[in-house]
């Protein structure tokens, strides 16, 4: 562990710098990598026309970023449970999302794995984290909210007389997977832009830094603050226009990040509301499919709904500042809700 232990706040600040140095340096060997193998992202035939031009752009680039993170954590950061489950649920959550760039490329098609398979990946990785975070890790099966407030999911639990006893706390259990595969997967929608989910990850996981760091959870602060730094040394190359995408690699490892973090730090509910943008991107796709589906009309021009914009005549720069700016203002609610009322 590099640095005084008597400065954590030092630390956690210069994560931040070690993680977006190491991402941005990293990345053009990464991009001449991918651009010499003929490896780039595939896009939408039905997607906004102005985006064609993008079609083989490198991807992947969340390989670096999560890297990135990996080396500032081991770096700064004691491997204490909870910051090796944390780690484990990006990592394993971006090996599913990198299974699903490598099948979008090899087939080339926008569509990587099949609905059903990312599923039950995602169900998976979730099931093992809950289990981990309660016999392991020794977190509660309740759901906090802003004010103290609480709900105790643990009701419902059995445990199996096996390795000293596995609690399986179902309510919780359930609760889990939707947290964890709702954000990862509305991570993913948000990425449709150059510099959009990344942007937006940044300023949340700064204000889930803070959070962590209230509460004397160090390890989860570094964590939470190199994936920012991540960000921020990804965004250098991924401003439009973009030179690299991070892919399903990334943008699902994010949002798994996010997730875990909200579990381990007891704010659950408070994630929702600072990624607040990213529950509008997935509540966009889930109205307009309900929509179509139930009165054959369209509720936007297009979704996710950053793409409603861009229909109506926004430029994509446009679309991506003024996102981020409302991803701003969610996140600094989420965090002024918590610590106000809690």
């Amino acid at each position: 562990m590099i640095g005084n232990p008597a400065y954590p706040t030092y630390q956690v600040f210069l994560s931040i710098a070690v993680a977006a140095a190491i991402t941005c340096l990293a990345m053009p060997f990464f991009i001449r990598l991918m651009k010499k193998d003929g490896i780039g992202q595939q896009i939408r035939a039905d997607g906004p026309q102005s985006h064609l031009v993008k079609q083989g752009t490198p991807t992947m680039g969340g390989v670096i970023m999560l890297a990135g993170v990996v080396i500032t954590v081991a770096l700064f950061a004691k491997w204490t449970p909870d910051l090796i489950l944390a780690v484990l649920a990006m990592l394993v959550t971006g090996s599913l999302g990198l299974l699903d760039d490598i099948e979008s490329v090899a087939h080339k098609r926008s569509l990587g794995l099949t609905p059903s398979q990312k599923m039950a990946g995602l169900i998976t990785i979730s099931v093992v984290f809950c289990l981990a975070a309660v016999n392991w890790v020794g977190i509660d099966a309740v759901v906090r909210f802003p004010g103290g407030a609480a709900i105790d999911l643990g009701v419902l639990t059995t445990t199996l007389p096996i390795a000293g006893g596995i609690q399986i706390p179902w309510l919780y259990l359930v609760f889990v997977f939707f947290l964890m595969a709702g954000l990862s997967n509305s991570v993913n929608l948000t990425d449709g832009l150059d510099g959009l989910a990344g942007g937006c990850v940044m300023v949340v996981m700064l204000m889930m830094a803070m959070v962590a760091y209230r509460y004397d959870e160090i390890n989860l602060a570094i964590f939470a603050a190199s994936i920012a730094g991540a960000c921020v040394g990804f965004l250098w190359h991924n401003c439009n226009p973009a030179s690299i995408f991070m892919g399903d690699t990334g943008s699902l490892a994010l949002g798994a990040a996010l997730a875990a973090l909200a579990i381990l730090t007891k704010t659950e509910i408070t994630s929702l509301i600072m990624g607040g943008l990213f529950v509008c991107e997935a509540l966009s796709v889930i109205i307009q499919v309900a929509s179509f589906k139930t009165t054959g009309k369209r509720v936007f021009l297009m979704s996710p709904i950053h793409h409603h914009f861009e229909k109506k005549g926004w430029a994509e720069n446009k679309v991506v500042t003024r996102f981020w700016i409302v991803s701003a203002a969610f996140a600094t609610l989420g965090f002024a809700l918590y610590f106000q009322l809690g």
